[in-house]
C-alpha cells in the first residue's frame, strides 16, 4: 500500500514524539508498506516549507502571511496524493483542526483516498486549561471543526478505550517501541543499597502538570522528613517550563530537598543511557487525573517496559495493570510513598529482559499493521 504519512511539524531528534512517529513510519514499512513522509518545518534561509522525504512540495516564503499561509493552503498535499497514487494518508492529530484542514481531506475522500488521524492523548480537552492564551483560542477553533474533520476520516486511531471520538469509529491500538532504539536495561545491583548506596529513581517525559512529578518531589520530601534513612534520588529527564520549575523549587525549598533531585535537561542516545544506567526505578504519569483521563496507553509505560525497568504510575492500562514489575499510585493528589517503593524494589527483582519479553506484542511493526487490518 502506498501511504502518506503527514505530520503538521517538523523532526527534532531529542524529541519523543518526533522518535515516536518515527518508529511508526519505520513500522509501516517493516510490514511491507511503501511510505512517504510530509511534514512542515522551516528552510535553511527562514522559508516556511512543507515537505515530502526531505523535499520541497510548497514554498510558503518569509514572515507573517507565510506563517498564516501554511496554515491555511494544503493544496499541495492534495496534488501530491493524486500525483503519487496516495491510497492512504496517516495523519496525527496535532489539535488542530481548521475549515482549511476540512477542505484537505473533504478533497482527498473525494479522491478515493482513505485517511485516518491518530489522536495520541483523549480527552484532551482538559490539558488546554493551563496554556497560554495563545494556546486556548487554538483549541476553541478544533473544538468547532474537529467532529467535521473525523467525518472525512475513515477512523480514528486511539490509545485508549473509547470506541468512538468525534462521532467517528475508532481503531484502538496500543503505543508501541521500537526495541532496537531502546538498550535492555543494566541496572545497579538493589543489593548495593546497603552498602550506602543511593536509591535512584528517573522520571522522563516534556514536564506537564499530568505527568504528576510534584507528587514525587513531595513524598520525597516527606519520607526525609519521617527520617528515612536510606539515600533516595530522583533524576528528571526532559524540558521543564519555568512555571514548573517555579513549582518544583517551592516543594524543594520547603522540604530542603534541592540536593535530593537532579535536572538532566533534555537528553537522548548515549546521554539518555548512561542516566537510566544508574538508576533502579522509573517514573510514569502520576497525575493524569489532572486534565479528566483515566484510562491510557502511554508511549513512556512501554518504553520503561522495553528497557526492563520497574515503574509507578497513576492511570488505567490495560497491558501493564497486573504485570508484577509494576507499581500503582493512587489516581488522586495524595504524596508518592517513596518507602513503598523501597519496599515494592525489596520483593519484586524481575530481571530486565524477563520485563522486557512481556511486551514484545507491542512492537511498533505489530501496532501500526493492527490499524491498516481494521481499515
Amino acid at each position: 500500500m502506498r501511504i502518506l504519512f503527514l505530520t503538521y511539524h517538523g523532526f527534532e531528534e531529542a524529541s519523543g514524539i518526533s522518535k515516536k512517529m518515527l518508529a511508526q513510519i519505520k513500522g509501516l514499512r517493516q510490514n511491507g508498506h511503501e511510505v512517504h513522509v510530509c511534514y512542515y518545518d522551516l528552510a535553511a534561509d527562514g522559508s516556511r516549507c512543507r515537505y515530502v522525504d526531505g523535499q520541497v512540495i510548497r514554498n510558503y516564503g518569509k514572515g507573517r502571511w507565510a506563517t498564516l499561509l501554511q496554515r491555511m493552503d494544503y493544496r499541495c498535499v492534495n496534488d501530491y496524493c493524486r500525483e503519487h497514487q496516495i491510497e492512504l494518508v496517516y495523519v496525527r492529530c496535532f489539535m488542530n483542526a481548521s475549515p482549511f484542514v476540512v477542505s484537505l481531506f473533504k478533497r482527498l475522500q473525494a479522491d478515493g483516498i482513505k485517511a485516518v488521524m491518530e489522536v495520541p492523548t483523549y480527552p484532551y480537552d482538559g490539558e488546554f486549561a493551563s496554556l497560554p492564551l495563545k494556546y486556548r483560542m487554538e483549541h476553541i477553533i478544533d473544538k468547532l471543526y474537529r467532529n467535521q474533520l473525523a467525518s472525512y476520516m475513515n477512523a480514528i486511531v486511539t490509545f485508549s478505550d473509547e470506541q468512538q471520538i468525534f462521532g467517528q469509529r475508532t481503531i484502538r491500538i496500543s503505543n508501541g517501541v521500537d526495541f532496537d532504539t531502546l538498550p535492555l536495561h543494566q541496572p545497579p545491583l538493589l543489593q548495593e543499597r546497603a552498602g550506602g548506596e543511593a536509591l535512584h529513581l528517573i522520571g522522563v517525559a516534556e514536564v506537564h502538570p499530568w505527568h504528576g512529578f510534584d507528587r514525587v518531589l513531595t513524598g520525597l520530601g516527606e519520607y526525609y522528613q519521617k527520617g528515612g534513612e536510606e539515600q533516595v534520588l530522583f533524576h528528571i529527564v526532559g524540558g521543564v517550563s519555568e512555571r514548573m520549575m517555579q513549582e518544583f523549587r517551592a516543594i524543594m525549598e520547603q522540604y530542603h530537598i534541592a540536593d535530593k533531585v537532579i535536572f538532566h535537561g533534555k537528553l537522548f542516545g548515549e546521554a539518555l543511557d548512561e542516566v537510566f544506567s544508574r538508576c533502579q526505578f522509573a517514573i510514569g504519569s502520576l497525575a493524569r487525573h489532572r486534565s479528566g483521563i483515566s484510562r491510557i496507553k502511554t508511549l513512556k509505560n512501554r518504553e520503561y517496559a522495553a528497557r526492563g525497568i520497574p515503574f509507578i504510575y497513576s492511570e488505567e492500562d490495560s497491558d501493564f495493570d497486573q504485570q508484577p514489575y509494576v507499581l500503582k499510585a493512587p489516581a488522586d493528589e495524595s504524596p508518592i510513598d517513596i518507602a513503598g517503593i523501597i519496599r515494592f524494589l525489596d520483593s519484586h527483582q524481575e530481571q530486565p529482559a524477563d520485563i522486557r519479553r512481556s511486551v514484545e506484542c507491542l512492537s511498533w511493526k505489530t501496532q501500526m499493521q493492527r490499524v491498516l487490518d481494521q481499515l
